[in-house]
């Protein structure tokens, strides 16, 4: 007889009030917790002029950004996950008691090659199960590229927006963003590896 390994799983209100109480962000997903790493200054730049432009352009209108201290909750499967993404646009928000947000309308996240794989794969696959969201926007570092997965009917279609001349439609929130200002002032080297 093979002996197994026993996880202890963390309740979803466990979770979600130690959150609130921690220094360090955690993921949630199924009972298991993973603590998040921080982000490197070209990351930043990036999601910050992303947020700007966004709000300036939401400013008025029903739909609001969300930073990465909101956490998106999604059900697979019956269990819950809560992903904290570089950013969110909600146009129908949650109590205002609430830590998390379960309609996004869209999603960014700013590609990194620690996160690459998690963004591209097992977040991207969660995401884009969620009935309310209409687009997911991945932002490029090294280079001025955005790719998004915006809903046609039941599925997602991928788009690409290439160069600081290109414009990214969202009408979904009724807006444009230009790649000129996610961009603006950021220097495009190669991100050091993770070991460096």
């Amino acid at each position: 007889m093979s002996a197994a390994l026993k996880l202890n799983l963390i309740s979803v209100e466990d979770y979600l009030a130690g959150e609130l109480v921690s220094p360090i962000k955690h993921e949630y997903l199924g009972g298991v917790v993973h603590a998040m790493a921080g982000a490197r200054v070209g990351h930043n730049d990036i999601t910050r002029n992303t947020l700007l432009a966004i709000g300036t352009r939401l400013r008025g209108k029903p739909c609001k950004p969300y930073t990465s201290d909101m956490k998106i909750r999604i059900q697979l499967a019956g269990k819950y996950r809560f992903y904290y993404p570089d950013l969110s646009v909600v146009c129908r928000s949650n109590p205002r008691t609430d830590s998390f947000q379960d309609e996004p309308a869209v999603i960014f996240e700013v590609l990194s090659k620690g996160t690459r794989r998690l963004d591209t794969g097992e977040k991207q696959d969660a995401y884009l199960t969620i009935p309310s969201l209409q687009a997911y926007v991945l932002i490029e570092q090294e280079s001025p590229l955005v790719v998004v997965f915006r809903r046609s009917g039941s599925a997602f279609v991928r788009e690409v927006y290439e160069g600081l001349d290109a414009i990214v439609p969202l009408g979904e929130i009724e807006i444009e963003l230009p790649l000129a200002e996610i961009y603006d002032a950021v220097e495009f080297t190669p991100e050091p590896s993770e070991d460096e």
